[in-house]
């Protein structure tokens, strides 16, 4: 298996590039005023609705954070997920050059002189082959413009050297997304990078005609054009029960193959009367409940029993408490998901609605959905016509 080569080893060539040979393809750089505003999800989606104009569109995430093993390689999770959805046909190392593992900036800042020149070096050859014969490329930020400060290669510094124009995405709302799209903006201002526009992610459906009126008059005195809202998608934050079953450090007890990728639209903790969780017992739902509540898991049994199907997505029994083993030998004749864990059912039911939940490659139902949110919210004619001018 092949080596990862470190971003701080010299290069083959003797002499480092200090900045992108490519000089024709159309950058766009999406950056975020902080963690999990949705660059992702902006990054797919904008890569989709451009792959409508053109099949040449490329990607790339320069600086990650998240990577899994690829080969021998660090490649940032991003890259992963929109390579296996989109099939980009780029080496994937390029789509990912840097990896920040646990001690790369102790190992940068050992030898900061010596060491930066490397890997804009590593960066910028990776741009070339991610951006080779490509219309435009897509280059994911990491975090708010600042992030990469202290190893000399914030995202203004990226986008900068990139010779990139900037989308920031904001979470929803007035007053917080513009200051913080102002505070980002002035960091892009101070290194000579446009910012092309702002998208506000994460609106609440009723509200996306005020946000959008208002948010468009605040971003015009900034000089920012606002290219739409995009509103909530319940089914974007949904975990299915795998990723909550991880979430809870869980040990599965039945129905995990039939039941893992169940997506979980509401957490029901089982506090009540058994008769009272029957009006709860639809598909979507999770029920979290102690093991010694054995009505209320005899009624979901029951309920199955008598529709004929599965009628909610999972059982999670909590502090460790068993059901009495007969009732264990009932639940494993039906298909219902259910799972065990060490925690307090408020403490389970907390962990699952603070969860920060990632698209992943087998979410099979969340792609088109994302696919969509630029095409019906975004104007795409605005990032288009800010290339017309473009001067390199």
């Amino acid at each position: 298996m092949s080596q990862q080569k470190s971003p701080f080893t010299e290069p083959d060539d003797k002499e480092l590039l200090s900045a992108p040979r490519n000089k024709t393809t159309k950058r766009i750089f999406i950056a975020a005023t902080r963690m999990n505003d949705g660059k992702t999800t902006t990054s797919l989606a904008l890569y989709s609705a451009l792959r409508t104009l053109t099949d040449k569109v490329g990607f790339i995430k320069p600086v990650g954070q998240r990577f899994v093993e690829v080969e021998g390689h660090k490649i940032d999770e991003d890259s992963v997920l929109l390579n296996q959805i989109f099939d980009v046909s780029v080496p994937i190392q390029a789509m990912s050059p840097i990896a920040i593992h646990p001690t790369f900036t102790r190992d940068f800042l050992d030898d900061a002189d010596q060491n930066h020149p490397k890997i804009i070096d590593t960066m910028c050859r990776a741009f070339d082959r991610a951006a080779f014969e490509k219309d435009y490329i897509i280059i994911e930020g990491t975090g708010h413009a600042g992030v990469g400060s202290v190893f000399n290669l914030s995202n203004a510094d990226v986008a900068k050297r990139l010779n990139a124009k900037v989308i920031i995405v904001a979470r929803g709302g007035i007053g917080r997304p513009i200051d913080e799209i102002a505070l980002n903006k002035a960091l892009f201002d101070k290194v000579g990078v446009e910012v092309i526009g702002a998208i506000i992610n994460k609106v609440e459906p009723d509200k996306i005609e005020m946000v959008s009126k208002y948010c468009r008059i605040a971003l015009k005195r900034m000089g920012i054009s606002l290219l739409g809202c995009i509103p909530v998608e319940k089914m974007l934050t949904a975990p299915n029960l795998n990723q909550v079953v991880e979430e809870v450090q869980g040990r599965w007890l039945n129905g995990r193959q039939a039941g893992g990728s169940e997506r979980i639209k509401k957490v029901i903790i089982g506090a009540m009367a058994a008769k009272g969780i029957v009006d709860y017992l639809q598909p979507g739902v999770l029920i979290i409940t102690p093991g010694d509540r054995e009505d209320i898991i005899l009624s979901a049994i029951a309920a199955e029993g008598i529709a004929g199907e599965r009628l909610i997505s999972g059982i999670i029994l909590t502090r460790n408490v068993l059901p009495h083993p007969k009732l264990m030998d009932m639940i494993a004749q039906t298909n219902i998901p259910v799972v065990i864990c060490s925690e307090e059912s408020y403490n389970v039911a907390s962990r699952i609605n603070n969860m920060t939940v990632k698209t992943q490659p087998t979410d099979t139902d969340k792609i088109p959905i994302i696919k969509n949110l630029i095409t019906d919210h975004i104007d795409l004619g605005v990032i288009r016509h800010a290339f017309d001018a473009r001067r390199d």
